[in-house]
């Protein structure tokens, strides 16, 4: 009878720790609140400087216009599907799992490399790598990055993951990457 006490308990407790759905909740939730100053390694505000943070404000651009123009995509580049499923997170994915907080605006934020954030963002998967990687944490790699820094794109740049990954690193202080 208790065995079947504890098991209940435990099955309760994984359901409302890990919803079935994460959903993608913006990078304002996200970092703003608990990745930015200098004991987090400024990682926010390197985002925010990133080439990723911009990448939807790029199509505004006259270079961006013609970059689409002799792609075939007629009108603005900021609503053309081909490019904004690489300009701005969570391009795609069904409407009921993006929060309104979540927007083109931000460009390529933390969800895009890391998932979606509703389940590992809270503060106890936080706390410990294991348990946010369990409520859903992408480890970026190369192969999150090849689907869109690949020659598909018509502004392909050749791209090395061990090398770029740096120009954006925005590691904790004192905590080591995860290999």
């Amino acid at each position: 009878m208790i065995k079947t006490g504890i098991l209940l308990v435990l099955g309760c407790f994984t359901v409302s720790v890990f919803s079935a759905d994460p959903h993608y909740i913006g990078t304002d939730k996200c970092a703003k609140m608990c990745h930015k100053g200098e004991k987090k390694g400024r990682q926010y505000e390197i985002w925010q400087k990133s080439k990723h943070a911009g990448a939807f404000t790029t199509l505004a651009n006259e270079k961006s216009r013609e970059v689409a123009t002799k792609m075939g995509i007629k009108g603005d580049p900021q609503k053309a599907p081909e490019c904004l499923r690489c300009h701005v997170t969570a391009f795609g994915v069904k409407k009921e799992l993006v929060d309104p907080t979540c927007t083109n605006e931000e460009g390529v934020g933390c969800e895009a490399c890391h998932g979606p954030g509703s389940e590992y963002r809270k503060l106890n998967n936080m706390k410990s790598h294991d348990l946010a990687v369990a409520a859903g944490l992408w480890e970026p790699n190369e192969a999150v990055c090849v689907k869109c820094h690949n020659k598909e794109s018509p502004t392909y740049k050749p791209f090395t993951f061990k090398e770029e990954v740096k120009k954006d690193a925005h590691l904790i202080p004192g905590k080591a990457a995860k290999k």
